[in-house]
């Protein structure tokens, strides 16, 4: 642990550090967007669900905000299938049940206000279809909140690989998720900074660049 912390904090004052910090202010930003824009963050991270984030990025620009919330399901589904992204059936029909929320930004402010992250996070596992743990945390954090750890595949095996956790689980039911957010937030908090910020070192030691 002692030396990826380190790692961490070195990376922290480079030109890694200074592309995490414009990441962190992008996801502040968000505060002050649009509903429609946070619904094209929310299929986003539909889109990221067991798929690779390049390519979900890719349908985000193609299609926009308007696309999202506007275009029909098989515009959706070619954009998608153009993209060589994974499960372009389910995906076309996880981004067009959300709909029912488009109005997610109201939503989600007022449960963050009245009940924290958590229980935003809670609420989104709960009412938007393709959406876990994992997606959920990670569409908080890209709307520019800060306090829940994102547990792709790149966090769990860097976590192995510094003995955090023993393996990597074949699952992540919510009480190994929460058990594991927990040892990922310890890890934040010895190395002075916030889970979402933490997140973004960890994920470019693995993958070698910042994304969102």
């Amino acid at each position: 642990m002692a030396s990826l912390v380190s790692t961490v904090k070195k990376l922290r004052t480079g030109r890694v550090g200074k592309l995490v910090n414009l990441r962190l202010h992008e996801f502040e930003s968000f505060k002050n967007k649009p509903n429609e824009e946070w619904f094209s963050e929310l299929c986003f991270c539909i889109l990221t669900a067991n798929s690779k984030a390049e390519t979900a990025l890719q349908i985000q620009q193609t299609l926009g905000a308007r696309g999202f919330c506007d275009a029909c399901a098989s515009d959706v589904k070619k954009c998608i299938r153009k993209a060589k992204h994974r499960f372009h059936n389910n995906k076309t029909r996880f981004i067009v049940g959300a709909r029912a929320y488009l109005d997610i930004k109201e939503k989600i402010q007022a449960i963050v206000k009245e009940r924290g992250e958590a229980e935003a996070r809670e609420w989104l596992v709960k009412n938007i279809k393709g959406i876990g743990f994992k997606e959920a945390s990670h569409f908080l954090r890209n709307v520019g909140f800060e306090g829940l750890a994102i547990l792709d595949r790149h966090i769990l095996n860097l976590m192995v690989e510094n003995k955090l956790i023993d393996e990597k689980p074949k699952s992540l039911s919510k009480k190994t998720y929460l058990g594991i957010e927990k040892k990922f937030n310890a890890l934040a908090k010895r190395a002075g900074m916030a889970p979402a910020e933490l997140d973004l070192y960890m994920w470019y030691l693995k993958a070698g660049e910042v994304l969102k």
